[in-house]
C-alpha cells in the first residue's frame, strides 16, 4: 500500500504506529494509516487481517509533574 519512500512499517512490525495518515476522523477517533492500520483516539488498533491489539497508555500515575 505504502509509496513513500522510505517506505512506512507494515502493519506486521512493532512501530507499525509510524506509518503516515492516509485519512483522518478525529471527529470519530480514528485514523487510517497507510499500511492499512486504523489506529484509534485510544491508541488501540484495528490491524488490516482482523487482529485487534489493545489500547496501549502508560498508566495514569506513570507521569510526573514538575
Amino acid at each position: 500500500m505504502c509509496q513513500h519512500q522510505p517506505q512506512c512499517p507494515t502493519a506486521e512490525s512493532a512501530d507499525r504506529d509510524a506509518a503516515h495518515v492516509v485519512v483522518r476522523h478525529p471527529e470519530q477517533g480514528w485514523s487510517l494509516l497507510c499500511n492499512g492500520v486504523l489506529l484509534f483516539d485510544d491508541t488501540g488498533e484495528l490491524l488490516p487481517d482482523g487482529r485487534i491489539i489493545a489500547p496501549h497508555r502508560a498508566p495514569a500515575g506513570a507521569f510526573t509533574v514538575a
